[in-house]
């Protein structure tokens, strides 16, 4: 019976991680044409301390280091004296790609925690009977 219950707490955390990832790759959508703004990415690590192995841990937010696109547009506010301007580094093709891997790993960590349930569920009906 430990076992499901350690199934049921390593897919919450599965759960937990994709949910935080997939609320980022949201932030850097909305920010997508916000001058200056650059892409944030976690990273996840497996946790070896606790009432469960391998649970796993979101990592520190951190912020993609690669340029920021030069936008020419005289009239920005922002604009330089040769009418440029810092864009973001959001790439919205890589955006949504990440976006769909999160909502299928969050699908799959939501399929093992309800089998694990439905399992657990089976073996308290047999213990009543």
């Amino acid at each position: 019976m430990n076992d499901l219950f350690q199934t049921l707490s390593l897919s919450t955390s599965g759960m937990q991680a994709q949910a935080t990832r997939l609320r980022h790759v949201s932030e850097n959508i909305a920010n997508a044409d916000t001058p200056g703004f650059r892409r944030k990415t976690i990273s996840f690590e497996t946790a070896l301390r606790g009432p469960v192995d391998g649970m796993v841990e979101v990592g520190k937010v951190r912020l993609d280091q690669s340029a920021l696109v030069q936008v020419f547009d005289p009239d920005h506010p922002l604009a330089d004296a040769s009418g440029n301007y810092e864009g973001s580094n959001v790439d919205l093709i890589i955006e949504i790609a990440d976006a769909r891997e999160a909502q299928r790993s969050y699908e799959a960590n939501l399929k093992v925690f309800d089998q694990a349930r439905q399992m657990s569920q089976g073996l308290i009906d047999l213990l009543r009977r």
